[in-house]
């Protein structure tokens, strides 16, 4: 029983560890295009790196939606609409 239990846990933290990305939404209010970096009205910080194919489009007052993950202390994009 105990191992068991043990296993579940375990279990349950590798799961919560693998899902520790989000999303995130806004309006654009500053985008540093050399360092890679879009922070959202909100505050938001988030870092888009080369491999994001809608980085290009990023502008101050654009819409964005992301889906990022958490890296070293920073939320990463992984995803990103740009409207």
């Amino acid at each position: 029983m105990t191992k068991t239990l043990t296993l579940m846990v375990a279990l349950l933290l590798a799961a919560s560890m693998a899902w520790a990305g989000g999303e995130a939404q806004g309006k654009v209010k500053s985008w540093d295009a050399a360092a890679g970096t879009v922070t959202l009205d909100d505050g938001t910080m988030l870092s888009v790196p080369d491999t994001v194919k809608e980085r290009a489009a990023i502008k101050e007052g654009a819409t964005v939606k992301a889906s990022y993950d958490e890296k070293d202390g920073k939320k990463v994009v992984s995803k990103m609409e740009v409207r």
